[in-house]
């Protein structure tokens, strides 16, 4: 019998491979995710260089030629699962890779698939296995890969992260996982996780199921939209997302230079990661609170009253989030890496515990005061920006109750 909190799932709702395709007809594939997140013109700004973005997934194919010498393949935690021998599939996180810093191949860069940071790293780390590998059982039931989320997320931070890719979600969260997020938090890195593909499975008549580590407090949790730009159907609608972004159709790189097109929170997610890619390049010091601030300030087709359970602030658009960083930037010291308070010890002067703002639904926008104080000790502003963003939130959902 699988242990609920032990079971991990990967954020894409459907993976189609695609048949043999021109080069042209892969970046032709891209067109709209690339115009709808204004990539071209964020693009004149940063492309990541310099960045890491660990990929907390399945594991990524380092030879694909789209990805090849931006890849550093780091630690399985998922090793013993499978039987021995049995070579690891893949997929699912070289795709998450691929739209994160592919950088394409041939004549300028031209053939294959672009990420939205074409020029960052990515650090692969294995924390799951795919349903088809023999081993997935076992991952889902023993005892000892328990918090191999919380492992690989602390793993990632001491490699040297600045960004954290999650596209992985879960209906349980263990007190493990949530000190390795404010773990990582403390230490100035950005963590995006998926807000979850159970969007049809409706709790309470009015938002669907939390999913961990996207409810985690300072996570920046990303659901998906359609080609209309409205909340894909799968994607999760709770107060824990923060924005979205294209979700279905998308085009992505697979192992042994194949060609997916899929769709999920999965998806989504890792096109947000490339984004904050893009912001911590430019501005390697701001903080997490104010990257997601960034991103949300930054969105578009933004919904009615200013947010909202479907899509959060909106969707996300890069070259717009990268002006909202700028603004932040010059006037805001930010604290992060060694200037930011370590989680993993008291406050002085307060507690570590959580402030809990809870609506007439009992659907909760936590902030940690570990996190916010952590910030402030960099500035008071990192602080007031919390505050004003959770105040948004609270007043929307509200408004939704009135």
């Amino acid at each position: 019998m699988l242990r609920k909190s032990a079971v991990v799932a990967l954020a894409a709702v459907l993976l189609v491979p695609v048949g043999p395709l021109w080069a042209d007809d892969v970046r032709g594939g891209q067109r709209a995710v690339i115009e709808t997140l204004a990539l071209t013109k964020a693009w004149r700004t940063s492309k990541g260089a310099g960045v890491t973005v660990a990929v907390l997934d399945s594991g990524v194919d380092p030879h694909h030629r789209d990805l090849a010498g931006s890849v550093r393949v780091g630690k399985d935690f998922t090793a013993g699962a499978n039987p021995p021998g049995t070579a690891p599939s893949r997929l699912h996180g070289t795709y998450m890779a691929s739209l994160i810093a592919g950088h394409g191949h041939g004549p300028d860069g031209k053939r294959g698939i672009i990420g939205v940071a074409p020029e960052a790293d990515v650090l692969s780390v294995r924390v799951i296995l795919e349903d088809e590998e023999p081993g997935f059982l076992t991952f889902n039931s023993a005892e000892r890969f328990e918090n191999v989320v919380a492992r690989g997320i602390r793993y990632a931070v001491d490699e040297g992260a600045d960004v954290i890719n999650l596209s992985i979600s879960k209906e349980l969260a263990t007190r493990e996982e949530r000190a390795a997020v404010r773990y990582a938090i403390g230490k100035g890195v950005v963590l995006v996780a998926a807000a979850g593909n159970d969007g049809d499975r409706k709790k309470d008549g009015d938002f669907a199921p939390y999913s961990y580590p996207a409810a985690f407090p300072g996570v920046v949790s990303v659901g998906a939209t359609d080609r209309r730009m409205r909340r894909a159907a799968f994607s999760n609608w709770n107060s824990s997302v923060l924005v979205a972004a294209p979700g279905v159709d998308i085009m992505g790189a697979g192992p042994g230079d194949e060609y997916w097109v899929g769709r999920g929170t999965s998806q989504a997610t890792a096109l947000v990661s490339g984004v904050a890619a893009l912001i911590k390049a430019e501005y390697p010091k701001m903080s997490p609170p104010l990257v997601a601030r960034a991103l949300a300030a930054g969105a578009k087709d933004l919904p009615p009253g200013g947010y909202d359970t479907a899509t959060g602030f909106g969707l996300v658009n890069a070259a717009k989030a990268l002006k909202e960083a700028s603004r932040l930037a010059e006037h805001t010291e930010v604290a992060a890496g060694d200037q930011a308070h370590d989680p993993e010890r008291p406050l002085a002067g307060g507690s570590a515990g959580p402030i809990d703002v809870v609506t007439r639904d009992e659907r909760r926008v936590t902030v940690y005061a570990a996190i916010a104080a952590g910030a402030a000790l960099g500035a008071l502003t990192s602080l007031a920006v919390i505050f004003i963003l959770v105040r948004r939130v609270r007043r929307a959902h509200m408004s939704q109750d009135a």
